[in-house]
């Protein structure tokens, strides 16, 4: 019945319902009359300014509705399913209004969830109104209309709250859950969700609790099958093809109480809707939105008390990652790195930083690229949160996950000298760790805390460099099995003994070398660690150049025909790794120190006193370090002295001080091995590092190594001293040497000098313990010293080897000489000079020449004494070499575009343009325009020459050409035939 004053829009409004009477029979659809519904959107698209006062009308209807529901009147019900179609149909057909139906219809779904939110078909209804909006709505309101973000952001957790219902009935839960996994995404879908980025927090915080509810009530195996078919296949076509389109082009889905199918839901189907949500919410965030969610993941999951729950949680983090966006998936592990670094001090939770730490190893373990990593940030951040903890409790529990999470930083590999750059800045605090210890609050930490900083460095920088040669093995699937009970962790520590395919350039042994005085460290768990990663270095990392394990004999047997061939051999061998050679210089002196110092321990104290430790080439400076005795010298400052001048500072590199402290030890040391520090173990620790070298660098490791052996023997051989202890001792050493000569008989194929080891090691009482090595990151507790026995009779001397007949069998081996390239007299030279550790510490620190590896071998530079007399003739290639004190600037470079007269091409010759040198910036006051000058790099003309006779005067006053001065520059230089030409660049 129609008033006669009644409007136009109510009275279409009106005739929408079926009669009061049929309101009972109207379902189950409860659907308005089509006809009177089409006129209705008719009349609303074509009067826009009508929208507010019919949504208005409508909004009144549905509070008046839903209240009378909710106290269970069923006709009233069923006009409230019915005044929902009607707002439905009406924000699809005036899409493009959808700004002017938004205050009143977001109203009327949070009333209509409010009043009856267990009645699902309502809720069903309602989400369907939900998500017409949420399609067609670019969110601009969001944050400007404050009634309406209210009534949005309750209603959103209303839908929330059925995502994660706890009915006891399966069925009926998984239905409601799935009722309300629809309208959330829905939002997910919006542009309501990232128009505001203050409400985005809060509406990320709201969405990301019910899906963490239901992803972790679902096993990871179920996980892992749906997020493969979720990846290949988008949960809903409509969706996937009409996000992308503009809103008047887009089509609504509709939700349903009822599916097809017999039985209800299952919890697959809810987790399905769950993981479809969750792709969908990150794959379409950037850097920051990302952080953000991570957040609000982080606080449902600390609300539900599930940090226990390892491998949910790793599970969660590496889809993120590998469902973020391709350029923002770094901001994942970034974020966690960053909570995990955030309040060092305060005390471990229970499995809280544990679990963050194998979350952030899960991502970095698996094959997800993670473009824009700053893989040097995050290692800088990890180290220093490892120092805190460590400084706070040498025992936390959190140390191993720190190790696992730096190690698999080499899992990510994008340039080829990453590994090196992170392997650079562990051992820059190894280094500092060693000279000062753990600094806390200013001061010095406990023995202890130092002892446990050094050794978890190092077993982060022997992972780091598995991970990185682990990279390429790993198979392509980004999932990981976390499932039996198997963490991240575990899984990837059981990656790290399978395959080595390198794709970055090796660590080069200058930077291991800063680790080298590690073997003299006053701890034995520090000695005994760094034993194993120095030996894996040797055998997996060092460049071989050439003088690799067994095969680099018969390699060098055939590697040059002709007269340089004694030449090439020993100069590649020794000057091409020329680092190498240092290296394993510095490797043996401190072997030499650890076997025979009184004391042990590179204390920072030590630097008190004056250091004397100087280079003896004479174009090096000589660094001496003045000390005062009621004072420290800082390690700084140094006083240089170069050729008789006035003195000035210096730093002194931490190599240098090292070996200048270690100096200290060497004066301390004892020959007659009465005080020695070293125990069995450490005896034991040097024949394995011995022969680790001999077996995977036999050639560099005989000319370095054999000299030393010689030198250690002759310790034991001059004791002067006699006793039980020092009996054992010198036993020891000699059952080290002996053994070396028996690894040497056996790499060099010299079955006498292996017969000669082996009788003489008959007779040795044989008191050295087997040692094996192990694999740091899972050697957590230090390893206990094994001492010398007090019951066993040590009396008997036992001299060892002989040294001149081992050296007479190896230096009339074939093999030898073909590989070192020297005949008899020369390698037996080599082998028997004067070895002492002094020597070979001057010989790994000091700067050789850039030409020590020509083929001469003579260190020369051709060209370093010519260059600079030729710079001053008229030689336009050798003068473009000369550095110049004048500023560059633009005139510089139109200069060189445009020519100069000097330039052989007279089409080139034109004087430049323009010169900014004169003239002021023009962003400062008083700065000038540009106006055309005279360039001031034409300010005066080239000097002539008086020809090529010039270069002959220079060479004779360098004795070069010269009859009178014979010597090894022109023996470089043969004389050439004497043409009438001149040629370039010299002027006639």
């Amino acid at each position: 019945m129609h008033h006669l004053f009644t409007p136009n829009h109510v009275q279409l409004l009106n005739s929408c319902y079926p009669p009061a009477s049929a309101l009972l029979t109207a379902g189950p659809e409860y659907s308005p009359n089509s006809q009177e519904l089409s006129r209705l959107s008719y009349y609303a698209s074509n009067h826009p300014s009508k929208l507010t006062k019919i949504c208005s009308e409508i909004e009144k209807r549905v509070r008046h509705e839903a209240r009378k529901a909710r106290a269970g009147n069923i006709r009233t019900r069923a006009s409230l399913l019915i005044s929902l179609s009607i707002l439905r149909a009406l924000a699809t057909e005036c899409r493009r209004d959808i700004a002017l139906l938004s205050p009143s219809l977001v109203a009327c779904v949070d009333v209509t969830m409010e009043a009856v939110p267990t009645d699902l078909e309502v809720a069903a209804r309602a989400a369907s109104v939900f998500t017409s909006w949420t399609t067609y709505t670019d969110g601009h309101l969001i944050g400007t209309d404050s009634t309406l973000t209210k009534d949005y952001l309750s209603a959103l957790s209303r839908f929330a709250a059925l995502s994660r219902s706890t009915l006891a009935d399966n069925e009926i839960r998984n239905r409601t859950r799935l009722i309300g996994f629809a309208a959330l995404f829905g939002a997910l879908s919006s542009g309501a969700l990232y128009h505001d980025p203050i409400q985005f927090k809060t509406q990320v915080s709201t969405l990301m609790r019910p899906i963490l509810v239901t992803l972790f009530e679902t096993g990871i195996d179920n996980l892992d099958q749906q997020a493969i078919a979720i990846k290949d296949m988008p949960s809903s076509p409509y969706l996937a093809e009409f996000r992308a389109r503009p809103a008047v082009e887009r089509r609504a889905p509709s939700i349903h109480l009822h599916i097809d199918g017999d039985q209800g839901p299952s919890m697959g189907d809810v987790s399905n809707a769950a993981l479809s949500a969750l792709c969908s919410l990150a794959g379409h965030t950037n850097g920051v939105q990302l952080g953000i969610i991570m957040d609000s993941a982080f606080d449902s999951i600390n609300d539900a008390q599930a940090w226990n729950d390892v491998p949910h949680c790793c599970w969660l983090s590496q889809k993120m990652a590998e469902w973020a966006q391709y350029q923002y998936r770094f901001a994942v592990p970034t974020w966690l790195v960053e909570r995990l670094c955030k309040n060092p001090d305060v005390p471990s939770a229970v499995g809280y930083h544990a679990t963050v730490a194998e979350m952030a190893t899960t991502i970095f373990s698996s094959s997800v690229p993670l473009v824009n990593l700053s893989t040097s940030d995050i290692t800088s951040s990890l180290i220093a949160l490892l120092l805190r903890r460590v400084e706070s409790d040498p025992d936390d529990a959190i140390l191993p996950e720190l190790i696992g999470c730096l190690s698999s930083l080499g899992r990510h590999v994008y340039y080829s000298d990453q590994i090196q750059d992170l392997t650079s800045e562990i051992i820059h605090h190894i280094t500092v760790l060693e000279a000062r210890g753990v600094i806390s609050q200013g001061r010095s930490g406990s023995t202890i805390s130092r002892t446990q900083a050094i050794r978890c460095l190092l077993a982060a920088l022997f992972g780091l460099i598995q991970a990185a040669d682990m990279g390429k093995s790993v198979e392509k699937s980004d999932v990981i099995d976390f499932s039996h009970g198997s963490t991240p962790a575990e899984a990837f520590k059981q990656e790290v003994a399978n395959g080595r395919i390198s794709r970055r350039t090796p660590i080069p042994p200058d930077v291991w070398q800063d680790t080298v005085s590690l073997l003299c460290d006053n701890d034995y768990a520090i000695r005994s660690d760094y034993a194993d990663a120095l030996m894996f270095y040797l055998a997996e990392e060092m460049p071989k150049h050439g003088d690799n394990n067994g095969e680099s004999v018969k390699r060098l047997n055939g590697m040059t025909t002709g007269p340089l061939t004694h030449a090439v051999k020993p100069n590649i061998l020794l000057h091409a790794g020329n680092h190498g050679t240092k290296f394993l210089h510095a490797v043996h002196a401190y072997l030499y120190i650890l076997a025979t110092s009184s004391s042990l321990g590179l204390a920072s104290s030590s630097s008190r006193s004056a250091s004397r430790f100087t280079l003896d080439d004479p174009s090096q400076p000589k660094v001496i370090q003045d000390a005062d005795d009621e004072g420290d010298v800082p390690e700084s400052e140094f006083q240089i002295h170069v050729n008789g001048r006035r003195s000035f500072s210096m730093q002194q590199s931490p190599r240098e001080r090292k070996a200048s402290i270690v100096q200290r030890l060497l004066e301390q040391s004892s020959s007659g091995l009465v005080s020695a520090s070293a125990c069995l173990s450490d005896y034991a620790l040097i024949l394995n590092v011995l022969t680790t070298i001999h077996e995977e660098l036999p050639v560099r490791g005989l000319l370095t190594g054999i000299p030393m052996l010689i030198a250690l023997h002759s310790v034991t051989a001059n004791v002067k001293h006699s006793g039980h202890a020092v009996n054992q001792r010198v036993n020891a050493i000699n059952e080290v040497i002996a053994r070396v000569w028996l690894i040497l008989g056996l790499v060099w194929n010299a079955p006498q000098l292996a017969q000669l080891a082996e009788t003489a090691l008959a007779s040795a009482p044989n008191i050295l313990p087997a040692i094996q090595r192990h694999n740091l990151t899972n050697q957590i507790y230090p390893r206990d010293p094994v001492e010398f026995p007090s019951a066993v009779d040590s009396t008997v001397e036992w001299k060892g080897v002989s040294v001149s007949a081992a050296l007479d069998i190896l230096t009339n081996s074939s093999s030898v000489l073909e590989a070192t390239g020297l005949d008899r007299e020369g390698l037996l030279h080599r082998l028997s000079s004067l070895w002492t550790p002094d020597e070979a510490l001057k010989n790994s620190v000091e700067r050789s020449s850039s030409f020590d590896n020509t083929l001469r071998g003579d260190g020369l530079a051709p060209l370093l004494k010519i260059s600079p007399a030729l710079m001053h003739i008229e030689n336009i290639s050798q003068q473009s070499l000369a550095r110049s004190t004048r500023g560059v600037g633009v005139a510089d470079l139109r200069g060189a575009l445009e020519g100069r007269n000097s330039i052989s091409n007279p089409a080139l010759v034109r004087p430049a343009s323009i010169s900014t040198l004169d003239h002021a910036p023009s962003t400062m006051e008083g700065g000038s325009k540009l106006t055309q000058t005279r360039s001031r790099t034409r300010n005066q003309k080239r000097p002539s020459t008086r020809g090529a006779g010039e270069v002959r005067d220079v060479l004779n006053k360098l004795g070069i050409g010269g009859k009178q001065n014979e010597n090894l520059l022109k023996a470089s230089f043969p004389t050439l035939p004497k043409s009438n030409s001149r040629a370039p660049p010299y002027k006639s």
